[in-house]
């Protein structure tokens, strides 16, 4: 049985899956429902399977006949905290939340991956691990599956993502760092309250928490090397119950990238000073907590190679095109600090289609005729790191 023929066999399949998986989203730690469809489906393949990460991952395994080495393909379950505005008819069923980045589409790649590996057993060379994968979008998923042995015994890597920025039909992957660091910080700004009609009294934390956020945008800007591509953002910023009554309390929350190492180490402490430093000049206090998530994801160059390859028979020479380096952060870094590894971008933006909105967008869409070759993308990709050619 050829690919081509598992890509026929398994194109309804693919669609169903997706569907069914969009239509039930769940939230970071919380995909129960999800994990309980994944593991129903490998049930009824008779592949071998164990809880693996938070209670939600799942861990399958399929072994060739004959030994050899062994390769994890890797999908992330979990949903976002949208609401679902695209109108489609297997729309998200639980309100205000999403497949608005494309998880549900790498659990049903991943499954009818799953399917395909399971056809051609066989004919395998060595043992493929499927990693069904939960909390990506908080950084904690690959890092408890990691905790609970899923490397173990395992030599290399592989992952996609589909990205609305590359067109339906191609594949873009780039050797070396292509993704950045992502980590969290809050800061808790300490004032005193009092009557808007009276500041001299009070020492206002909205201010204060508006003179950080301004302060912060020096940080990239005045203090690091300008070669050193960085981003500091503060994206939520809570503050006071009502119109004259000026606020005692304030807090920031947001997220900082970088490619450099030593830059993302430096983040801390540059924001806990700027912090700290501005509230004490406005007559206040600032406590900061800083949380790292997710280090850079780094391509290993051998692995890039094989998923180019694997990626040129399924979509052609034309097919696979070099991603830029992006500022987006993915936790599946974490295998990848351990064992070579190959994230992927998977296009599927089509006009045509309405599949034009960007990750994380509550009109979010994909066009699904893609996903069937992104299963086979992770087949290709598993036969040619184990040596096996199809016949």
């Amino acid at each position: 049985m050829t690919l081509q023929d598992l890509i026929a066999k398994y194109s309804d399949y693919q669609v169903e899956m997706r569907r069914y998986f969009h239509q039930h989203p769940e939230e970071s730690a919380k995909e129960f429902k999800t994990a309980e469809r994944i593991r129903a489906e490998l049930d009824k393949l008779g592949v071998q399977w164990r809880p693996c990460g938070m209670g939600t991952g799942t861990l399958a395994r399929i072994s060739g006949k004959q030994p050899g080495r062994t390769i994890l393909l890797r999908g992330d379950i979990d949903a976002l905290s949208v609401k679902e505005e695209t109108g489609l008819p297997y729309a998200s069923t639980n309100p205000g939340v999403m497949h608005a980045c494309g998880h549900d589409c790498h659990i049903s790649m991943l499954l009818t991956a799953v399917h395909m590996i399971h056809d051609i057993q066989d004919q395998l060379k060595g043992t493929v691990v499927f990693a069904f994968q939960p909390a990506e979008e908080i950084g904690r998923g690959a890092q408890s599956m990691i905790a609970e042995g899923a490397l173990e015994g395992v030599d290399a890597c592989f992952g996609m993502h589909v990205w609305s920025d590359v067109a339906a039909g191609k594949a873009a992957m780039r050797k070396g760092a292509m993704m950045a660091s992502g980590d969290r910080f809050k800061v808790k700004v300490i004032g005193k309250s009092g009557h808007g009609a009276q500041p001299q009294r009070a020492v206002d934390a909205v201010v204060m928490g508006a003179a950080i956020v301004q302060n912060l945008q020096s940080l990239v800007s005045r203090e690091l090397d300008p070669i050193d591509t960085a981003v500091v953002t503060v994206g939520k910023f809570t503050g006071g119950t009502r119109f004259n009554v000026i606020a005692g309390t304030a807090e920031l929350e947001g997220t900082t990238r970088a490619f450099n190492p030593e830059v993302r180490n430096s983040f801390a402490e540059r924001i806990t000073r700027i912090a700290k430093s501005t509230a004490e000049a406005m007559r206040g206090t600032a406590e900061v907590e800083y949380e790292y998530l997710v280090p850079v994801t780094i391509n290993d160059p051998k692995m890039i190679d094989v998923a180019a390859g694997a990626a040129k028979k399924i979509f052609g020479e034309d097919g696979v095109l070099e991603a830029p380096q992006m500022m987006g952060g993915e936790d599946f870094s974490y295998y990848q600090e351990k064992i070579p590894g190959a994230m992927v971008l998977l296009g599927v933006r089509n006009e045509a289609l309405g599949a034009v909105w960007p990750q994380h967008h509550g009109c979010y869409r994909v066009d699904e005729s893609v996903l069937v070759k992104g299963a086979a993308l992770h087949v290709q990709t598993a036969l040619d790191f184990l040596g096996v050619e199809l016949h």
